[in-house]
């Protein structure tokens, strides 16, 4: 038995009813199921939280937080290159609330929402599945970023990925875009095949999406996932929310999801130095992604 579910997704007339298990009791016939990890990285705190409210990823810590599973369908074969929309607005919708959940916490400074496709990409379970960790510390490279859209915004008075997304709407590492959303490979790009997904509109974290926009973000994720699913036949990939809770960054941070095809392997150049090589060009992977994507 699965330990109980923090969240619950069941359908109730036309509508979902969310709820959660308790006192033993398991629901059946669910849409979405979030429950604790079984094996977690990040545990929640026993008694009153840390006094250490501000603490940085190189403390020395213990790893107070949360780690979940999120059960993306009740079919084992549901991942999003194939399931039906309105399952993957489901998985979104549940994003969302364990966000919300989660970023109240005082002692949470971020979350990280991510999924491992396939055995080479980390993937223990077979059963469309995503996690959800939640940590004390906001984790290196975000804070890179942030730190750089930052420093940009002071200078620019402008978000640098509202810049980026300026200058790749009609560029030769455009994949695709609609009404809310842009699909690009990024220029520099560490690994072979990778791409993001960015809102158009400037939002910090997924809280702020409409109705509307997480139906087309379901779209836009299935579109580019099954197109990468038909190029190379179903590789293992990656995929992670960059997001930031803090309200400081509201002005200069933009949420986006990073897709990381799993193509190669990083041998002992790339893990002494940090220097990747990508084989294949950001205008290359574009190229390819648009053929897939448009069929």
């Amino acid at each position: 038995m699965t330990p109980p579910a923090v969240l619950v997704y069941l359908k109730s007339g036309k509508g979902i009813r969310k709820t959660r298990d308790k006192d033993g009791f398991r629901h059946k016939n669910w849409l979405i199921r979030c429950i604790p990890n079984l094996y977690p990285a990040f545990t929640p705190p026993k008694g009153k939280t840390s006094r250490r409210q501000n603490m940085k990823s190189s403390d020395l810590v213990v790893a107070v937080g949360h780690h979940e599973v999120l059960v993306e369908s009740p079919d084992h074969d549901g991942h999003p290159a194939d399931a039906e929309i309105s399952q993957l607005v489901h998985v979104i919708n549940a994003y969302i609330d364990r966000l919300r959940e989660l970023s109240a916490k005082p002692y949470v400074k971020y979350v990280s929402i991510f999924r491992n496709h396939g055995l080479e990409a980390g993937a223990s379970l077979s059963h469309a599945h995503s996690q959800i960790i939640a940590t004390p510390f906001i984790p290196r490279i975000v804070e890179e970023e942030l730190k750089a859209s930052k420093k940009f915004w002071t200078k620019n008075k402008k978000c640098v990925f509202c810049d980026i997304l300026e200058k790749e709407l009609d560029g030769p590492r455009l994949i695709l875009k609609n009404t809310n959303y842009v699909a690009f490979a990024p220029w520099a790009s560490v690994n072979p095949l990778e791409f993001w997904i960015f809102p158009k509109k400037h939002e910090t974290t997924l809280l702020g999406m409409s109705k509307s926009e997480v139906k087309t973000f379901a779209k836009t994720l299935k579109t580019c996932l099954n197109g990468l699913k038909r190029l190379l036949n179903d590789p293992p990939y990656n995929f992670g929310f960059h997001l930031a809770i803090s309200k400081d960054a509201r002005k200069y941070y933009h949420w986006h999801l990073e897709i990381y095809p799993r193509l190669a392997i990083w041998a002992g150049f790339e893990k002494s130095t940090g220097i990747y090589i990508n084989t294949v060009s950001p205008e290359a992977a574009a190229e390819s992604l648009r053929e897939t994507v448009a069929v």
